[in-house]
């Protein structure tokens, strides 16, 4: 079937093709034509590559990771032709959906090869070794092997500073290895972006949102500048708090914080240290870790859980198959993918999840999150294969976030039955505390994962540097530093999986400033009263008849027509989040004087 497709579709090109090109401009009939037939071509092969890459990512083999990198270089050869000859279309002036179309054509891969033979193949085969190299990394540590969900573990229980340097930097070894086919992919996919008309892979990817790249970059900018003030005043808190729990010696009062220390191995979210930066005044009565444990959670009863959501919400039950097919936990017998990941398998009806989730309240929210992401693909099953997609990536993160977001709250956990009533309002620091160690704490690492990768691909930092460039962003956006002098061969930015496997990250900044727009609309609709954070959707049909309103559009119209649907806005707005956190600000304002503030 595939040598059949890829045939066919070589005929269709060389019909559209050069030779065509010498004739008169296309008609807005031949455009069309074109299109449709793109179309109808990368959704035959979509679901075949769907599923060599669920075979991949869920029984590592040298076979299957071959039959992938095989998938993959023949969906890049398609998608970088079609996306090639919609350039020749441009100018004609075609109706608005056929416009849009030939726009997402040219947009279609976030890693386009090179129009030459062999291209696809190389880089496919680069890809596909780098993810399974970080999906198979293990380390020992005082005499045991370790994988990175053990690895996590420590980092996030462990209070003893010398074991959570070596286990961080025991997973950091994994990835130096990784750095020459890292920069030779980053060639290719530069050669292929140029291919397509964009100066780099860094401008391809900023070209998705439906505004000028360098607009797109400006507007990430203005988003930072609306909340960084907070995140300065929550480094600050929990900087003074690692200095009393650890000393000078550890932990300095002023300057970065040490990324060890955090909770987490990438520092993203420090929501695990939570007890370190505790406010001793305030405290939290419960503790959704053991509330999930002591009433018998599985990983599966939290899937149900997150599925009764959405439920409660208006949506249709999850298929049968989605039971059959998700992996919810890691397998005993064989190497698989750990990162947890939202699928549809054959972009109808397939839906399932990929994760190795443990009873915790982290997973406990992955899970309300992941399923978002399959009731949004559910939600535009119905649009032509194009615009099968989030108005932009950011807003596929941000529905599951909302979800996660109402995961949480004490308010959902009582309607759930988690909780027997609801804490007061002298656990309302506590509460956004703990939310703004994971939210806010996230929000400068969202956003300079991928202002590195736009310098690489931009070739303002070369392989040699790629590393002091890297914590050179850390520090610059989180005030973090290593917990010792780094190697001279470290690779660190590798050891985040969305790095090794090419996946844009700036979409999950974004969706953690559009989810907190979600929320604020969404209780705006219900006529709430009271304070954000307080709030809940459990149970609110009308909130999601509205919600499917915007996801059921798919990508068929520019993503800020799409904002409009749900919330009135059509720009991005940071101070959705201000607005939810305000009185932990103040409190942090408060608890941070006489502190030196600043890194």
């Amino acid at each position: 079937m595939r040598s059949q497709l890829l045939a066919a579709t070589a005929v269709a090109l060389l019909a559209f093709g050069p030779a065509a090109a010498q004739d008169a401009k296309p008609t807005p009939a031949e455009a069309k034509a074109f299109v449709d037939k793109a179309e109808a071509d990368l959704a035959a092969f979509s679901e075949f590559a769907a599923r060599t890459a669920w075979v991949r990512a869920t029984y590592i083999t040298e076979d299957t990771l071959w039959l992938d990198a095989k998938a993959s270089a023949e969906q890049n050869i398609l998608a970088t032709g079609y996306a090639k000859q919609a350039a020749r279309y441009d100018g004609v002036a075609v109706d608005p959906l056929t416009a849009r179309k030939l726009k997402l054509l040219k947009l279609f891969l976030t890693s386009p090869a090179p129009d030459r033979p062999g291209a696809a193949k190389e880089l496919a085969d680069l890809q596909s070794g780098l993810t399974a190299t970080y999906s198979t990394g293990k380390f020992q540590h005082q005499g045991k092997t370790l994988t990175l969900n053990d690895a996590e573990d420590i980092l996030a229980k462990s209070r003893d500073p010398a074991e959570l340097k070596a286990v961080w930097e025991g997973w950091h070894t994994i990835a130096p290895p990784m750095m020459a086919d890292y920069a030779r992919a980053a060639v290719l996919t530069n050669e292929g972006a140029k291919g397509l008309g964009l100066s780099d892979t860094g401008a391809l990817w900023r070209s998705n949102y439906d505004m000028d790249p360098d607009a797109f970059a400006a507007e990430t900018d203005r988003l930072w500048t609306q909340v960084e003030p907070f995140y300065r005043n929550l480094h600050c808190y929990v900087r003074a708090r690692l200095n009393d729990r650890y000393g000078d010696a550890v932990q300095p009062r002023t300057g970065p914080i040490r990324a060890d220390l955090t909770g987490n191995m990438w520092a993203q979210s420090w929501g695990n240290i939570y007890d370190v930066v505790a406010p001793k005044a305030a405290a939290s009565s419960y503790d959704l870790d053991k509330l999930l444990v002591a009433q018998g959670y599985t990983p599966v009863k939290m899937t149900q859980t997150g599925e009764a959501f959405y439920s409660s919400l208006g949506f249709a039950p999850l298929p049968k198959t989605f039971w059959e097919r998700s992996m919810l936990e890691r397998p005993r017998d064989r190497e698989v993918t750990c990162h947890a990941s939202a699928w549809d398998v054959n972009d109808r009806d397939d839906i399932r999840i990929k994760a190795c989730f443990k009873v915790n309240a982290d997973d406990f929210y992955t899970v309300h999150h992941e399923l978002g992401h399959n009731y949004y693909q559910r939600a535009y099953s119905a649009q032509p294969y194009l615009f099968k997609g989030s108005a932009n990536d950011g807003f596929h993160e941000a529905v599951g976030d909302l979800a996660g977001m109402s995961a949480l709250t004490p308010t959902y956990l009582t309607q759930i039955g988690l909780l027997d009533k609801a804490p007061g309002v002298e656990e309302d620091i506590p509460f956004l505390l703990k939310m703004a160690l994971d939210k806010i704490a996230f929000l400068p690492f969202g956003l300079m994962i991928d202002k590195w990768r736009w310098q690489v691909f931009s070739g303002q930092v070369d392989p040699a540097h790629y590393n002091e460039a890297w914590w050179k962003l850390r520090g610059q956006y989180q005030g973090l530093t290593p917990p010792g002098p780094r190697p001279d061969d470290a690779f660190d930015p590798a050891a985040k999986y969305h790095i090794a496997a090419s996946v844009p990250y700036v979409r999950y900044f974004l969706a953690f400033n559009y989810e907190f727009q979600f929320q604020r609309a969404a209780c705006k609709q219900m006529g709430w009263k009271g304070p954000l954070h307080r709030c809940s959707l459990y149970g609110r049909k009308d909130v999601g008849e509205r919600l499917n309103a915007m996801l059921e559009r798919g990508n068929s119209q520019p993503w800020q027509e799409t904002l409009k649907v749900y919330s009135g806005e059509t720009r991005t707005d940071g101070s959705a989040i201000t607005a939810y956190f305000k009185p932990l600000n103040a409190w942090l304002i408060a608890q941070n004087k006489g502190e030196r503030c600043g890194w």
